[in-house]
């Protein structure tokens, strides 16, 4: 992305670089693809131990990041993260760990932690209603019993939900918004794993049918915590869209200069030049739009739920439509399962609709502004 790095950021992304390409290069995700979980457990926690689940969390919680900055750390990490289609909860996981440390009781911060910080407790977010879409929680309803909760109902496309430890779920009670930290393992928690258009990741419809948790398991309260943690989640996958875009051009512009048609490599023919040109114009706003919502989550905005909302659109849409264009001047190589094209093709279509589809960001836009309702 456009992001001026300080000494610090450009090890951190250096260091980021050479741990992906030892680790888990492309070539090697493919290996992943048919396993159920879809990453190796000890390679998450390789990654844990570089700090990728530490960055949203103060060093008074065992956290901290490279340059004070958690989260343009955490982008330059994302973008990484799509440019070589990694697997793995990296959005969700760090949706809770900066969730719990913001609006976490001294307890939770104590005894949860730690093990998500070290990639130790695998935790994801289970925010989305059954059809997919932001319901403000109302999927799942709460209720108390004593110092008890009753939890009912039903969570969609929850990212890695069949490898987590543990679900920060996303609940309604007596009306408000609640996040409640559910273990998997909990007694009336149902996992359906789904068929996902990505290869690399992993989804699965949660139902909740009387499953019971401490009341001490709530993680903050209204619709600010639940925003916060939507800001996080879209700005972050809007910064590894970028990154698989970005990757998935450069692809093309080497196909282009070395593919030879007619005595002459096809990127000499106006009619593909035109395509890159438009493609190079297209990566540029996309780039500035996720340094944007990256910032302004960064510095706490208080635009941000527009400014992340207005880059998740626009990096959506724009990014989809220059994956198209990748594979039109690929051609029929373009479509073979051997490329890699696709990886990258299905991971933006993916992360276009993860946290909102374009027409549903622009819906937040509106609603920001008292204009209508999200839904």
């Amino acid at each position: 992305m456009q992001l001026d790095l300080t000494e610090d950021q450009a090890l951190f992304h250096e260091t980021t670089v050479r741990f992906i390409e030892a680790e888990l290069p492309v070539a090697k995700t493919r290996a992943w693809h048919d396993d159920s979980v879809g990453y190796d457990p000890k390679w998450l926690q390789k990654a844990a131990e570089l700090g990728w689940f530490s960055m949203l969390v103060p060093e008074a919680d065992g956290g901290g990041s490279v340059s004070g900055a958690g989260f343009l750390d955490a982008a330059i990490l994302a973008e990484e993260m799509g440019r070589n289609v990694q697997p793995g909860p990296f959005v969700p996981m760090n949706v809770v760990a900066a969730t719990i440390a913001r609006c976490g009781t001294a307890v939770q911060r104590a005894e949860v932690l730690p093990g998500v910080v070290a990639g130790t407790t695998v935790a994801t977010w289970a925010w989305a209603s059954p059809d997919g879409g932001w319901d403000d929680g109302a999927g799942v309803t709460a209720t108390g019993d004593g110092d008890r909760l009753r939890l009912d109902g039903a969570r969609g496309a929850v990212q890695d939900a069949a490898s987590a430890d543990l679900l920060l779920v996303a609940a309604s009670r007596d009306g408000e918004p609640v996040h409640v930290l559910v273990p998997t393992a909990a007694g009336g928690v149902t996992i359906t794993p789904l068929a996902s258009l990505d290869l690399s990741r992993r989804f699965a419809d949660v139902s909740f049918d009387g499953v019971t948790v401490g009341d001490g398991a709530v993680v903050g309260s209204g619709a600010e915590v639940f925003d916060v943690a939507h800001q996080t989640a879209t700005a972050l996958t809007a910064a590894e869209t970028v990154g698989a875009a970005d990757a998935l051009f450069t692809l093309t512009l080497d196909y282009a200069r070395d593919r030879i048609a007619f005595g002459r490599p096809i990127g000499s023919f106006q009619a593909i030049k035109h395509i890159l040109a438009d493609q190079v114009l297209s990566l540029e706003i996309c780039k500035a739009a996720a340094v944007a919502a990256a910032a302004a989550v960064q510095e706490a905005d208080p635009a941000a739920t527009e400014v992340v909302a207005m880059a998740a659109a626009s990096v959506g849409e724009r990014a989809n439509a220059l994956a198209q264009q990748c594979l039109q001047v690929h051609g029929g190589i373009g479509y073979t399962w051997e490329h890699d094209l696709h990886l990258y093709l299905r991971r933006i279509q993916s992360n276009s609709v993860l946290y909102g589809e374009p027409a549903l960001q622009r819906e937040r836009v509106c609603a920001f502004h008292g204009l209508g309702v999200a839904s």
